[in-house]
C-alpha cells in the first residue's frame, strides 16, 4: 500500500473539498431516483423557493435538514427521491421585475401585458439558475433531473385542470365580496398574506345629529374617520338600554348630510368606546356580515390605487391618509368633532411590500374550503399524517376548524392566468384548458379570457402531485406518493401545509406526506427575526465562503431546536467550523501513523478478544453511539444528534481514546499490536464519518476515502449498525473510573503548577483505587499521566498534592516537581484573595434589601458562588498544609 495514499494537507481547505466533491456525486448519478427499484422508497418534494432574488438563511436550514434526511435514507437502503424546483412567487416577483424597471424609468404597462410577462421570464431564467447553484453550494442532494417549476407546462396543465374540476363542483365561485386589497401591488390578498402589526393611532369621537333634530347628537368612536364617508348605518347593541329607543331612527352623517338608519345589532360591544359603531360595509369585515344581515347599501370609495373616488364627494382624488387628515380638519372645523384619544391598532400590513393594507369591496374568485378542511381534519386524526413537533398539530386544527373560503384571484400579469372565458355576447362563463370554439349558451363565438392570474399558493398547493406528472398516473406518482416527509418552516404551515394537505386528498385520494416536520426560523445573535427591513438578513453564502459549508450545516443542526426563533451567532459558526478542523486534524493523525506502509485489514469478530481495555471502550460507545443517533435521525432530533456526535467525537474520540492509542499506532509498522490498534482505529473513523455524513457531507466523503479500503462514495455505505461492533458494559464502568482518577490527577497538577511533563510517583489510598501492576487500566493510566511509580499507602504523605475519587484518594509526590515554599506562599495569596472574595458576597447576601429585591435566580446564584468559595479555600488549606510538611 502506497504511503502516500494516507497523506492529508496540513490544513482543511473546505472550497477545494466541496466544488469537487458535489461535480464527482452529481456526475455519479447517486442522487438520481429509480422507479425500477426494488428498495422502498423515500420520497421529499423540495419547498420551492421564489424566483425573486438569491436564497436566505431559512432555506439554508429547509436544505440542510432535507437533504440531512435524504443521505440518510440512501444509506439506510432506500430508493431517495429528492425532487427539487422553483416557484413563479406571482405578486413577490412581479414587484421585483417592476423595481428593476423603475431603475429605467418605466412600468410594466410601457411593455404591456404580453411585453412584461417576457421580461419575468428573463429574470425568472437567471435566478433559477443562480437558486439552483446556490443550493449545490449547500451540498443539497437533489435529483436534478427532475427539477420542476410552478409555471412548468406539465405543472401548468395541472393547475387548469385543479381549476376546472373545483368549479365544475361549484368549489371555486366568482362574487363581489370584501377582500385585502393592497394599494402599492394593486391586487387582492388572502387572509393570511396580511401581517398585522402594532400601530399608534386614534380614536375620533363624532357627532352624528339626528335628522329629526340636528341640535341633537349620538355620539360614535371610530378609529378610520375617512370611512365615515361609505357610511350605510350606525349600530349599537339590543341589550343597551341607553339607545332602545333610538332604534328606527335616522342620523346623519357628517360632512357629507347622508340619512343613515340606527340598527340594533349583536355585534356590537356595549361596553367597549361609545357603545355605538358606525357600519362601513365596503370597508370593514365585520361591517360587511353587519350590512349582509341588514341588506344595507355597500358605499366603495377607493380607487384600487388607494386614492378616493367619486364617491367620496369633495375628497375624491385624495390619498386615503391625506384624505383622512383632511376629513378630521373638516370635522373639527365645522364642530363635528367631540375629542381625539390615543388608540393602538394592530394594522394589517401587505406581506411582500409592507403597504398598509385595505378592506376593499370587489368582485373575485374564491375556493370553499369548508368541505376541503373536513377531510383534511379527518386524515390527520386518523393518524395518516403526523406533526412534528405534536404542538404544531393543534394549531393546524384550531385553523383549520375556523377556516374562511380562499380568495385565489390575484389582479397582476405574472401568473396561471384563470382558465375561465366569458362570453361577450351573453355574458356566459366556461372554464377550459383553452378558448372554446363557441358559447354553449348562445353560440357566439367571440370570447375574453378572465384578466386575473391565481394566487401563487394555489399552483404551489398541488407541489406534491404536479411534480410527479399528475394529471397522467405516471410511474413516479405510482412510486413517490405519498411523499415521506414534508420539512419546512413553520410561518408557512396556513400558507402552503395545509393547502396542500386539502389538494392531495381532493385530487389523489391520499395525504400527500405521512409526516410534516416544521422547523423553527433563524434568528440573529439578538433572536430577532432576519428581515431585509430589519438589516440583519445573513446570506447563507457569504457564511459558507468564511466558515465552509460543513460548518454552517452543523451548525443549523445543532441550534434546530424546534423553537419558533433559533439564533445563529458568530461564536457557534466558530465552534462547528473548529469541529470540522478537529475532525481533520484527528484523521490526519490517524493516518500519519499509518504512512510507515502498515497492513491495515478491516477488524474482525474473531479479533475482539485480542482487543485492548481502550479499543473494547471506545468500540462500545461507538455502539451506543449509533443506538442513540439513530433514532433521532428517524425523529427529527437533529440538534440532539449533532451535539451527541459532537461530544462522541471531540469528548471521547479524539480527547481520550486517540491519547490513550497513541503509542500503539507509533510502534514499529507491521507490528501485530500496531496492525490491531490500526484496524480498530480505521473501524471506529470510518463508522464515525457514516453517522456524521448527513449532517457534514463534503469533510467526511473527503476523509472517507482516505482510510484503507473505500474507492466509492460513502453515500453507498450502510448505516452503521450497533451490532456490528463488540459492547462491553463493564469495560464502560472500568473506563469510566480511570477517566476520573486521570481527570482527578491532572485538575490537582494544575492546580499545583506541575508541569505536564513531569513525570510523577502517586500514592493510592481506598480499596477502591487499587491499581493491578498488570492491569491495561495501570498501563493506561502511567501512559496518559506520566506515572513512573504508584504504590498504595495507608495515609497522606507529607509534600503531596491531593486528588480525590469516588471511593478513595490519590496522592501525587510533589518534591523535586515544584518549588514548594513558592508554591505554599501562592497558595497562601490566593487563600487570602478568596476569603476577602467570601467577606463581599456574604455583605451582599446579609443586604435585606438585595435578598428582597433582587431576582430569586440571582440570590441563588450568589448563594452558589459563596459555597464554591468555600469549598476552594478548604482544598488550598488542605494542599497547603502537605506542602509545608
Amino acid at each position: 500500500m502506497d504511503p502516500k495514499e494516507f497523506e492529508l494537507p496540513p490544513a482543511y481547505e473546505p472550497k477545494d473539498v466541496e466544488a469537487r466533491w458535489y461535480d464527482v456525486w452529481e456526475k455519479s448519478g447517486i442522487f438520481t431516483a429509480s422507479t425500477d427499484s426494488k428498495k422502498p422508497a423515500f420520497s421529499i418534494v423540495a419547498p420551492p423557493p421564489n424566483v425573486t432574488g438569491r436564497l436566505h438563511m431559512g432555506h439554508a436550514l429547509t436544505y440542510t435538514l432535507q437533504d440531512l434526511l435524504s443521505r440518510y435514507k440512501r444509506m439506510q437502503g432506500f430508493n431517495v427521491l429528492w425532487l427539487p424546483g422553483t416557484d413563479h412567487a406571482g405578486i413577490a416577483t412581479q414587484n421585483v421585475v417592476e423595481r428593476e424597471l423603475k431603475k429605467e424609468n418605466k412600468s410594466r404597462h410601457d411593455f404591456g401585458r404580453e411585453g412584461f410577462v417576457k421580461k419575468v421570464w428573463e429574470w425568472k431564467e437567471l435566478y433559477g439558475k443562480i437558486i439552483t447553484g446556490q443550493l449545490r453550494k449547500i451540498g443539497a442532494s437533489c435529483d436534478w433531473s427532475r427539477e420542476r417549476f410552478t409555471m412548468d407546462e406539465g405543472l401548468s396543465k395541472a393547475v387548469q385542470e385543479v381549476f376546472i374540476t373545483l368549479y365544475n363542483e361549484k368549489l371555486i365561485v366568482q362574487d363581489y365580496y370584501l377582500i385585502n386589497w393592497c394599494p402599492r401591488c394593486q391586487t387582492a390578498l388572502s387572509d393570511i398574506e396580511v401581517i398585522h402589526k402594532p400601530s399608534n393611532g386614534n380614536f375620533y369621537h363624532i357627532r352624528y345629529p339626528y335628522a329629526d333634530d340636528p341640535n341633537s347628537f349620538i355620539e360614535v368612536a371610530t378609529t378610520r374617520p375617512e370611512t365615515l364617508l361609505g357610511d350605510t348605518a350606525v349600530a349599537v347593541n339590543p341589550t343597551d338600554e341607553r339607545y332602545t329607543s333610538l332604534v328606527g331612527k335616522s342620523v346623519v352623517v357628517p360632512l357629507v348630510n347622508r340619512k343613515i338608519p340606527v340598527i340594533k345589532d349583536d355585534y356590537v360591544d356595549k361596553e367597549f368606546g361609545t357603545g355605538v359603531v358606525k357600519i362601513t360595509p365596503a370597508h370593514d369585515f365585520n361591517d360587511f356580515q353587519v350590512g349582509n344581515r341588514h341588506k344595507l347599501e355597500r358605499i366603495n370609495i377607493l380607487n384600487p390605487d388607494g386614492t378616493l373616488n367619486d364617491n367620496a364627494g369633495a375628497y375624491k382624488g385624495l390619498d386615503r391618509f391625506v384624505a383622512r387628515k383632511k376629513v378630521v380638519a373638516d370635522l373639527e372645523e365645522q364642530g363635528f368633532m367631540i375629542k381625539v384619544e390615543p388608540h393602538e391598532n394592530n394594522i394589517g400590513h401587505c406581506y411582500r411590500c409592507d403597504t398598509v393594507v385595505e378592506p376593499y369591496y370587489s368582485k373575485q374568485w374564491f375556493v370553499r374550503m369548508k368541505t376541503l378542511a373536513e377531510k383534511a381534519l379527518a386524515a390527520v386524526d386518523k393518524g395518516e399524517s403526523k406533526f412534528f413537533p405534536e404542538m404544531w398539530r393543534g394549531e393546524f386544527e384550531k385553523w383549520m376548524n375556523n377556516i374562511q373560503d380562499w380568495c385565489i384571484s390575484r389582479q397582476i400579469w405574472w401568473g396561471h392566468r384563470i382558465p375561465v372565458y366569458n362570453c361577450t355576447n351573453c355574458a356566459n362563463q366556461v372554464a377550459a384548458t383553452e378558448m372554446p370554439k363557441s358559447c354553449p349558451k348562445c353560440q357566439k363565438t367571440v370570447f375574453e379570457q378572465d384578466p386575473d392570474v391565481l394566487d401563487t399558493w394555489f399552483s404551489s398547493g398541488l407541489w406534491p402531485f404536479s411534480t410527479l406528472g399528475w394529471p397522467e398516473k405516471t410511474k413516479d406518482l405510482e412510486t413517490f406518493y405519498p411523499t415521506s416527509v414534508m420539512v419546512t418552516s413553520w410561518d408557512i404551515l396556513f400558507f402552503w401545509v395545509a393547502r396542500m394537505m386539502m389538494m392531495g386528498i381532493k385530487f389523489m385520494g391520499k395525504v400527500p406526506f405521512k409526516e410534516i416536520y416544521l422547523h423553527s426560523l433563524v434568528a440573529d445573535k439578538d433572536g430577532k427575526k432576519m428581515s431585509k427591513s430589519s438589516g440583519n438578513v445573513v446570506d447563507p453564502l457569504e457564511l459558507i465562503e468564511k466558515f465552509g459549508t460543513d460548518a454552517l450545516r452543523f451548525t443549523l443542526t445543532s441550534i434546530e431546536t424546534k423553537q419558533r426563533y433559533v439564533a445563529l451567532t458568530p461564536q457557534k459558526l466558530e465552534s462547528s467550523r473548529n469541529f470540522v478542523n478537529k475532525i481533520y486534524n484527528a484523521t490526519r493523525f490517524v493516518l500519519m501513523g499509518l504512512a510507515d506502509g502498515t497492513e491495515v485489514k478491516p477488524l474482525r469478530k474473531s479479533d475482539w478478544g485480542k482487543l485492548k481495555l481502550e479499543d473494547r471502550w471506545i468500540l462500545t460507545r461507538l455502539s451506543q453511539t449509533i443506538a442513540e443517533v439513530t433514532p433521532d435521525y428517524e425523529t427529527y432530533r437533529v440538534a440532539e444528534l449533532s451535539q451527541t456526535l459532537y461530544r462522541f467525537m471531540w469528548n471521547e474520540v479524539c480527547d481520550w481514546y486517540l491519547e490513550s492509542v497513541k503509542p500503539r499506532l507509533y510502534l514499529e509498522a507491521n507490528s501485530e499490536e500496531k496492525k490491531l490498534a490500526a484496524s480498530v482505529a480505521v473501524t471506529l473513523f470510518d463508522g464515525v464519518f457514516r453517522l456524521l455524513h448527513p449532517v457534514m457531507p463534503f469533510v467526511t466523503e473527503e476523509l472517507w476515502h482516505k482510510l484503507p479500503g473505500h474507492h466509492e462514495t460513502i453515500q453507498k455505505a450502510a448505516w452503521p449498525n450497533a451490532a456490528d461492533y463488540p459492547v462491553d458494559e463493564k469495560v464502560l464502568a472500568e473506563f469510566a473510573f480511570l477517566q476520573e482518577v486521570i481527570t482527578a490527577i491532572r485538575t490537582s497538577r494544575s492546580e499545583l503548577n506541575v508541569p505536564p511533563s513531569a513525570q510523577l510517583k502517586l500514592f493510592t489510598k481506598g480499596t477502591s483505587v487499587q491499581f493491578d501492576p498488570t492491569s491495561q487500566a495501570t498501563g493506561l493510566l502511567k501512559t496518559l499521566c506520566r506515572v513512573t511509580e504508584l504504590s498504595s499507602t495507608d495515609s497522606r504523605p507529607p509534600k503531596t498534592a491531593l486528588a480525590v475519587v469516588k471511593g478513595g484518594e490519590v496522592y501525587i509526590a510533589l518534591e523535586g516537581l515544584i518549588d514548594l515554599k513558592a508554591e505554599a506562599a501562592k497558595q497562601l495569596k490566593e487563600k487570602q484573595k478568596l476569603e476577602k472574595y467570601v467577606q463581599t458576597i456574604t455583605g451582599k447576601l446579609s443586604n435585606d434589601n438585595f435578598v428582597k429585591n433582587a431576582p430569586a435566580e440571582m440570590v441563588d446564584a450568589e448563594k452558589a458562588k459563596l459555597q464554591e468559595t468555600k469549598d476552594k479555600i478548604v482544598s488550598i488549606e488542605n494542599n497547603m498544609k502537605f506542602l509545608e510538611n
